[in-house]
């Protein structure tokens, strides 16, 4: 363990599994303890299952395993009132919280034409107001001790117009505006907020997308868009989380108000 964030107290929202879990892995291994956040249960509109009571179990067991303290959250971010009061009794568990990787999200694979208002409503109120309900429950935390870095998890469909994402695509934007916003509200008091993009990782999230090349076949003009410029249709977690460490760590001090790309290229092309 280097101990790139030794000392640091370090929330992740949709910690169960995917890249949550390997954000808290990995912080835990360079440091940090953990306040690993899920709520275990069913989308109506998502087809792909959500995270289980078991696998944040699963996430506290692996970052145990790195020798660092972890408390599992079960908690829904589209709640304000329960995410807060969650997030409080966590902090006054451990005394103190330094970093927030607002990493929770659901996407969905539609043409435009198919979105019902259930479907916008499930993907925007977690991947947007989610973000926001987790960032308002825990900036307190971090002006408390002083200052600290959120990091909120974007993606390539943050910077670009992705098709067939729409409801996604218009929340990640969202995450982006969000961010630089409180970047300047949040700076007197020594907060970075900084945004990570990867293009497609590798997690059950991609099991969701099985439709999209029935979808790119209506409009072969669109394919280009999800190609990256790398030799790899995707990243892996792990990747991302190199980012997510960087972003938390105080190698980083001085970086706000930031789009960390991590998209082999994608938004390049």
């Amino acid at each position: 363990m280097s101990g790139r964030v030794a000392g640091k107290v370090a929330l992740i929202t949709g910690a169960g599994r995917g890249q949550g879990r390997n954000h808290a892995v990995r912080l835990a291994r360079e440091g940090a303890d953990v306040i690993a956040v899920d709520v275990p249960g069913a989308y109506a509109e998502i087809d792909y299952p959500m995270a289980t009571v078991e696998d944040l179990a699963e996430t506290a067991r692996l970052v145990e395993a790195e020798d660092r303290r972890v408390l599992p959250v079960t908690a829904d971010i589209r709640n304000a009132d329960a995410l807060r009061a969650a997030v409080d009794e966590a902090v006054g568990q451990f005394g103190r919280l330094d970093v927030v990787v607002a990493n929770a999200a659901v996407c969905k694979l539609h043409a435009w034409h198919e979105v019902t208002p259930q479907v916008w409503s499930e993907v925007v109120d977690t991947t947007l107001t989610g973000t926001w309900n987790t960032i308002a429950a825990t900036a307190p935390h971090l002006i408390a001790v002083g200052g600290g870095s959120i990091v909120a998890v974007g993606s390539t469909s943050a910077l670009k117009g992705t098709p067939f994402f729409a409801p996604y695509t218009a929340a990640k934007h969202g995450v982006v505006g969000l961010a630089k916003a409180m970047a300047n509200e949040l700076a007197r008091h020594s907060i970075r907020v900084n945004t990570v993009h990867p293009a497609g990782v590798r997690t059950a999230l991609t099991g969701g997308l099985k439709r999209l090349d029935e979808l790119i076949g209506t409009d072969p003009s669109l394919g280009p868009v999800f190609m990256n410029a790398l030799p790899t249709q995707w990243v892996e977690p792990d990747d991302v989380s190199s980012a997510v460490v960087y972003l938390a760590s105080d190698e980083s001090r001085y970086v706000t108000g930031t789009e960390l790309k991590v998209d082999a290229g994608n938004t390049n092309r």
